[in-house]
């Protein structure tokens, strides 16, 4: 089973790649596992943001075949009944700010005609292993972290999510339109609120992701 993990900085998936050997590529920010024990593995870097996260999948998809692509990274959580550290799988990812304001309502792509702005999964962890199962959450993409009790409440209003990353729901759509089966998993390093370095779980998060994500692969 030849799979990719996706992830948007080395930071988040350092560990993995040392766990694994894996070995950088003539290919910019490309990873590949030439001899592990665990699955058939590379993992690109992307750089942060749905821009760069759609124009690197779009640019290594077409010309790599893989049974499974994984998007991991750390997220910050709107729900405060999921712990910083947990590792959650992303049932739903909606591009939060696609649309249109109208006064202080906001209009949605798909109500303004011009496409979708949510996005799922193609596959899930459980259709290939039952031996781990995160909890489930849904997310929003966003090109501005929430940092501000206003914002935070209307996005809250609007959306309710559990979630949020500045990759998830461009990595959903990249996948579907080249038709690649796609699981997204995050940690949670931080809640949404007014911005506090003090509160983050960065170490925590990277870990707790790391080891998921190795376990996953030995069991894929």
């Amino acid at each position: 089973m030849r799979i990719l993990l996706v992830a948007a900085t080395l930071p988040e998936v350092a560990p993995l790649i040392e766990a694994l050997s894996l070995q950088k590529t003539d290919e910019d920010n490309l990873y590949t596992a030439r001899h592990t024990s665990v699955a058939n593995c590379s993992v690109l870097i992307t750089g942060v943001g749905m821009v760069p996260t759609a124009f690197a999948l779009a640019r290594h998809l077409p010309h790599n075949v893989y049974h499974l692509v994984i998007n991991v990274g750390i997220a910050g959580s709107f729900d405060r009944n999921i712990a910083l550290g947990d590792v959650v799988e992303i049932t739903r990812d909606t591009f939060a700010e696609l649309g249109a304001e109208d006064d202080k309502k906001f209009i949605s792509i798909e109500q303004l005609g011009f496409g979708a702005g949510i996005f799922a999964p193609t596959r899930n962890i459980a259709q290939f292993t039952t031996k781990i199962s995160p909890a489930k959450a849904t997310a929003i993409t966003v090109n501005t972290v929430h940092g501000n009790e206003a914002s935070i409440a209307a996005i809250v209003e609007r959306l309710n999510p559990q979630l949020e990353s500045m990759e998830g729901a461009a990595f959903f759509y990249a996948c579907h339109e080249l038709k690649v089966p796609c699981i997204q998993i995050r940690a949670v390093s931080n809640y949404v609120e007014k911005r506090n370095r003090d509160n983050w779980q960065i170490g925590l998060a990277v870990k707790n992701l790391n080891n998921f994500a190795l376990e996953l692969l030995k069991l894929l």
